[in-house]
C-alpha cells in the first residue's frame, strides 16, 4: 500500500517559491548537484536565527533578502541588472505555474507574493540603473559592455520588446539585440514610478537612441530605434521626459539648422534617408554607392529592385516619424513642444529657400522631405474632397502667430510700408488668444491616428514689419489647423520643392559633364596627351557620382506618388483658401486687391506651381487630382495669371503659363482629361486668351537684368498655347471678340518693336558676345522668333481690323517691307548659314508667312 506524500503548508510553499525567485538559501547546502547561480545568505540567516524567526523565506524578508543579495560580493553570481531582470523572468514563471492551483484561497495569497516580489524587483532595477555604482556597480561596469559604451543595459530589452529591423542592405544589429524582456517587465517599470526617478533613466535611453541612428542612412538598422522611441513615448512619463530633455530644442550661441539635425534627440531620426549629403555628414551605408553604382551596366531589374526597396524603406520611416509627432501632438502636455520644436527647425533652417545652400548651417534635405511627408500626414484630415476645414486657417497667422518667421518673405504684392499701414489700422484684438485647443481640435488630431524663392528683385518684403500689438509679441494660441497648415507650406518650400530644385539642377549638371567629356574625348582621339587622360578620368569619376545621387533622388521621391499626390492636395487647399481671400472662383477680380491676399508669401503660389509643372513630367501622377484639383488649380490660373494688381511678380504668372503648356493635350500624355481643362472648362472658354495676352504685353515690362532673353523665354510658352487655343473654335471666337473689344492693348504690344534698339550701345555689345558664345541661344531664338511670325500670320488671316487702324498700318507696312528687304533685299547673302537648319533659320517658309 503507498503512502500519500505529506501536504505543503502554504508558508512552505510560499519559501520554496521565493527561493527559486530570488536565487537563494538560507541553509548551507551540502549537495553538490545544486545550482551554482544559487547564493548562501550566511550572514542574513544567522540575523534571523538570532530574531527567533524560522530561516524560511516570506513577503516581510523578500526586500531584506534582495538587498543582501545584490550587496554582497559572491563568487560566480549574475551582475546586478542581469539577476534583477532574470528575477522577474523566475516570478513570471512562476505565476503561470500556480495558475491551475485547485486552493483558491492559496493561490490568491501565492499570486499576491509574487506581484510583490515583481514590483519590488522593478523598483530596485530602476534605482540600480540610477546609481549604477550602488550594487557592486565597479564590477559589473567591468564585465558589462553595454556600461563601457555608456548604453543603458534597459535598451537592448527595449528592442526586444519593438521588434527588429529589416534584413539585407548592409543592415547592422544593434547592441544587444539577443537580449530578451521578461513579458510585462518593462510595462510595469515606466508605468508605476514617479518622475524623479525614471527621467534620468528615460533621457539616457534617449540619448542612446539618438547615438544609435547618427549618420544612418536608409540602408542601416534605424528601424529598431525608431520603434524604441515609440513605445517609450507612449507611456505619459516617457513623452514628458523627452520634451525636456536638454537636447529637444538645443539651446547655444552658435545652434543653426544643421546643429538641431545633429545634436536634438529626433534631428538623427530625421536625417535618415537615401538622398545625398555632404562628405562630412554622409551617412552609412551609403545608398547611392550600394544601390546604384556603375549604373549604366546594370541591369534593370536590378536598378528596379533597388527603387522598390529604397520606396518602401522609407515609407515605413515616414509612418513612424509621423507616428512619434502625432503621439507627442495628441499628448495635451508635449503639443507646445512639438510646435515649438517643428518652429525652430523651420526657423533656423530659412535659408535653405537660397539658390545656394550652406550645408554647416543647414540641415540636410533628407531631413526636410522627411518633414514634409511627415506634416502632409498630419495635414491629411482637413485635406478632404471638399476642404471644409479652410475657414479655421486664419490669415493674419503670418503677422502675430509669432512661432514662424514669416515677416522676411516676399507678399504676393503688398510692400512692408503697406503691411505696416494695414496692421495697424486693423485691430488684432479679434485673435483667440485663450492658449486652449478646441474639442474639434483635439478630435482632429486624434483622427489622426486613424488616417495616419523667388529671385525677382524689386517684390515687396514683409521684413520690415513690425505688429505694434502685445498679440504680436506673445505666442498667439491660433488652432492647430491654422499652424498646421503655414508650417506645412514652410516645410514643403525647404524641403519638398527645394529638393525638386535641386534634381534639376544635379541633371543639368550631368549634361554639362557629359558635353564636357565628349569634348575631351574628341581632342583626345586627334592629339592624345597625359593630362586630357586624367582629365577625362576624372570627369567619368563626376558622371558615376551625380548618376548615383540622381538615382537616389528618383527613388526617394520621384518614384513615389503617394507623396508628390499628398503634396498636390495640400497645395490644392492653398489656392483654394488663397481665392477665398478675394472672394472665391469668380470673375472678373475685385478692383482693388484685398490686404488679406496681397500680404501672404509669395512662395505659396510659386511652389504650388513648381510641383505641377515637376508632377506634369512624371507619368500618372496628375491622374489622382485630375478629377478635382486640376480644375481648380485651372481656375486660379486663370483668374491670377493677367492680374498684376493681385500678383506683382510677371516671372511668378509667367510660371503659370508653363504649367498650362504642361497641360497642352499634345504633351502632357492624357489628351482626353487635359483637353477638357482647355476646351470645355467656362473660365477657360471666357477668359484663358484674354489673360494669357495681357500677360504676353505686361511682359515686356520686366525688370530683371536677362530681360531680354526672359521675354522670349516666357512668350515662347504663350505662343504654344496660343497657337493650340487658336485651333479650338471657342477660343478662336473669344480671341476675335477681344481683338475688336481691347485693339488698344495690341496696340500697346507691337509699340515696343524698336526696344532693341533703344538699348546703350555697351549693352548691346555684351549681350551680342553672349549671343554668339552660345550657339544654342541662337537656335532657340530663331525657333521662337518661328513662332511669333506664325502667330502673326494665322492671327493676321481672320482678325483684320487691328493691323488697318491709322496708327498701326504704317508701322506693319515698314516692318514688312523690312523683312522682306532682309529675305531679298541685296543684303540676303549676308544671312547665309552653312548649315542653316540647325539654327531653324528657314528663310523660304519666312518670306512665304510674311508676304502673305
Amino acid at each position: 500500500m503507498s503512502t500519500q506524500k505529506p501536504q505543503r503548508s502554504p508558508e512552505e510553499i510560499e519559501d520554496i517559491i521565493l527561493r527559486k525567485i530570488f536565487l537563494v538559501r538560507l541553509t548551507d547546502a551540502a549537495d553538490s548537484a545544486a545550482d551554482l547561480r544559487i547564493v548562501y545568505l550566511e550572514l542574513t540567516a544567522a540575523e534571523i536565527l538570532s530574531e527567533g524567526k524560522d530561516l524560511k523565506l516570506t513577503r516581510d524578508l523578500m526586500e531584506r533578502i534582495l538587498i543582501d543579495r545584490l550587496s554582497g560580493s559572491f563568487p560566480g553570481a549574475e551582475p546586478a541588472f542581469t539577476y534583477l531582470i532574470n528575477s522577474y523572468r523566475r516570478a513570471h514563471e512562476e505565476g503561470k505555474k500556480i495558475a491551475n492551483m485547485k486552493d483558491k484561497n492559496v493561490r490568491s495569497e501565492l499570486e499576491s507574493v509574487i506581484r510583490q516580489s515583481k514590483k519590488l524587483l522593478v523598483s530596485y532595477c530602476r534605482i540600480h540603473l540610477a546609481n549604477p555604482d550602488c550594487f557592486g556597480g565597479s564590477e559589473e561596469k567591468k564585465s558589462n559592455k553595454f556600461d563601457a559604451s555608456n548604453v543603458s543595459p534597459l535598451l537592448p530589452l527595449i528592442f526586444s520588446e519593438v521588434g527588429g529591423g529589416i534584413e539585407g542592405f548592409g543592415v547592422s544589429s544593434i547592441v544587444g539585440s539577443g537580449a530578451q524582456c521578461p513579458p510585462g517587465f518593462l510595462k510595469e517599470f515606466f508605468e508605476e514610478a514617479d518622475w524623479d526617478s525614471l527621467d534620468p533613466i528615460l533621457k539616457g535611453l534617449y540619448e542612446n537612441l539618438r547615438g544609435s541612428v547618427l549618420n544612418v542612412s536608409a540602408l542601416g538598422n534605424f528601424q529598431q530605434p525608431l520603434r524604441a522611441l515609440l513605445y517609450l513615448i507612449s507611456f505619459p512619463v516617457g513623452a514628458k521626459s523627452l520634451v525636456n530633455h536638454p537636447w529637444w530644442i538645443p539651446k547655444s550661441s552658435y545652434t543653426n539648422g544643421r546643429v538641431i539635425e545633429m545634436t536634438s534627440i529626433l534631428g538623427p531620426f530625421f536625417h535618415v534617408s537615401a538622398l545625398p549629403d555632404p562628405t562630412f555628414f554622409k551617412s552609412q551605408p551609403d545608398v547611392g554607392q550600394q544601390c546604384f553604382s556603375d549604373s549604366s551596366t546594370r541591369r534593370p531589374a536590378d536598378l528596379l529592385s533597388s527603387f522598390t526597396t529604397i520606396k518602401t524603406v522609407m515609407k515605413g520611416l515616414y509612418k513612424d516619424l509621423g507616428d512619434v509627432v502625432l503621439a507627442l501632438l495628441k499628448n495635451t502636455e508635449t503639443r507646445e513642444h512639438v510646435l515649438q520644436y517643428l518652429g525652430e527647425v523651420i526657423n533656423k533652417n530659412s535659408s535653405r529657400a537660397h539658390i545656394q545652400v550652406e550645408p554647416m548651417y543647414c540641415a540636410s534635405s533628407g531631413m526636410f522631405v522627411n518633414l514634409s511627408a511627415v506634416m502632409l500626414q498630419l495635414s491629411d484630415p482637413f485635406l478632404d474632397a471638399n476642404l471644409t476645414k479652410r475657414d479655421k486657417i486664419d490669415p493674419k497667422y503670418v503677422f502675430y502667430g509669432g512661432r514662424l518667421d514669416l515677416k522676411e518673405l516676399t507678399a504676393l504684392h503688398a510692400s512692408s510700408e503697406e503691411v505696416a499701414q494695414w496692421i495697424n489700422k486693423d485691430s488684432p484684438g479679434k485673435i483667440d488668444v485663450s492658449g486652449q485647443y478646441s474639442d474639434g481640435e483635439n478630435r482632429l488630431l486624434r483622427s489622426q491616428e486613424a488616417t495616419s524663392s523667388s529671385s525677382f528683385a524689386s517684390e515687396p518684403s514683409l521684413q520690415n514689419v513690425k505688429p505694434t500689438s502685445s498679440v504680436g509679441a506673445g505666442k498667439s494660441k491660433y488652432p492647430f489647423i491654422c499652424e498646421c497648415f503655414f508650417m506645412t507650406a514652410r516645410v514643403l518650400n525647404l524641403g519638398l520643392l527645394k529638393a525638386f530644385s535641386d534634381f534639376k539642377h544635379l541633371v543639368q549638371d550631368i549634361s554639362r559633364a557629359e558635353d564636357t567629356l565628349a569634348s575631351l574625348k574628341a581632342m583626345q582621339g586627334q592629339t592624345p596627351t597625359p593630362q586630357l587622360e586624367l582629365d577625362i578620368k576624372r570627369i567619368e569619376k563626376e558622371i558615376e557620382l551625380y548618376s548615383q545621387e540622381k538615382l537616389c533622388y528618383e527613388a526617394q521621391i520621384l518614384r513615389d506618388p503617394d507623396l508628390i499626390q499628398h503634396a498636390l492636395s495640400f497645395y490644392r487647399l492653398m489656392v483654394v483658401w488663397l481665392v477665398d481671400l478675394v472672394g472665391g472662383f469668380k470673375m472678373p477680380l475685385p478692383s482693388t486687391c484685398p490686404m488679406e491676399f496681397a500680404c501672404m508669401p509669395e512662395h505659396f503660389v510659386e511652389d504650388a506651381m513648381e510641383l505641377l509643372i515637376f508632377a506634369s513630367r512624371i507619368p500618372k501622377v496628375l491622374d489622382g487630382v485630375l478629377l478635382v484639383g486640376c480644375d481648380d488649380f485651372m481656375n486660379f490660373i486663370i483668374m491670377f495669371m493677367g492680374s498684376p494688381n493681385f500678383i506683382r511678380n510677371p516671372y511668378l504668372r509667367a510660371k503659370m503659363v508653363e504649367v498650362l503648356n504642361c497641360w497642352m493635350p499634345r504633351r502632357s500624355g492624357s489628351s482626353s482629361a487635359t483637353a477638357t481643362l482647355f476646351e470645355g472648362h467656362q473660365m477657360s472658354l471666357e477668359y484663358l486668351v484674354r489673360n494669357l495676352l495681357k500677360l504676353y504685353v505686361d511682359i515686356e515690362f520686366t525688370g530683371s537684368h536677362t530681360q531680354f532673353y526672359d521675354k522670349f523665354n516666357i512668350r515662347h510658352n504663350i505662343a504654344e498655347l496660343l497657337e493650340y487655343l487658336w485651333q479650338v473654335p471657342s477660343h478662336r471666337n473669344a480671341w476675335m471678340q477681344i481683338a475688336k473689344e481691347e485693339e488698344k492693348e495690341i496696340e500697346a504690344e507691337m509699340s515696343n518693336t524698336t526696344e532693341w534698339e533703344r538699348r546703350p550701345a555697351q549693352e548691346r555689345q555684351e549681350r551680342t558676345r553672349q549671343f554668339h558664345s552660345q550657339e544654342n541661344i541662337i537656335r532657340i531664338d530663331m525657333k521662337l522668333a518661328n513662332e511669333d511670325v506664325s502667330m502673326l500670320a494665322f492671327t493676321s488671316e481672320q482678325i483684320v481690323a487691328p493691323f488697318l487702324l491709322p496708327e498701326m498700318i504704317e508701322r506693319v507696312a515698314s516692318m514688312l517691307n523690312y523683312f522682306l528687304l532682309q529675305l531679298v533685299g541685296p543684303q540676303r547673302k549676308s544671312l547665309t548659314l552653312k548649315d542653316p537648319e540647325k539654327y531653324e533659320f528657314r528663310p523660304k517658309q519666312l518670306l512665304k508667312q510674311v508676304s502673305s
